[in-house]
């Protein structure tokens, strides 16, 4: 079991930049593939970003590609999610995933076991 814990979201102009954390607890947090999703009103919830467990291979949806960056950092048991150059289209909850059986970053988010509570951005124009 895992449980994950969201920050850093808010409000911000287009253009802005924000930077998520996802804080894990237990001590295996290098054994899981962490994702970030997000779901906009209406909308299904749809993939942003993931990264391996060395943070060696990190994949994007085509959407964040060149303006979001995910990380890792194993001693603090926590992955980030930089979010430059934002846009109104960004604005949705932002859900952070794990899951220890993946062999790399998935895009469904069915593969992903655990799930925290999501962190609110909000991009005004």
């Amino acid at each position: 079991q895992v449980q994950l814990v969201e920050s850093g979201g808010g409000l911000v102009q287009a253009g802005g930049s924000l930077r998520l954390s996802c804080t894990a607890s237990g001590r295996t947090f290098s054994s899981y593939v962490m994702g970030w999703f997000r779901q906009a009103p209406g909308k299904e919830r749809e993939f942003v970003t993931a990264i391996s467990r060395t943070g060696g291979n990190t994949y994007y949806s085509d959407s964040v590609k060149g303006r979001f960056t995910i990380s890792r950092d194993s001693a603090k048991n926590t992955v980030h999610l930089q979010m430059n150059s934002l846009k109104p289209e960004d604005t949705a909850v932002y859900y952070c995933a794990a899951d220890p059986m993946l062999s790399r970053g998935s895009s469904k988010d069915r593969d992903y076991a655990y799930w925290g509570q999501g962190t609110q951005v909000t991009v005004s124009s």
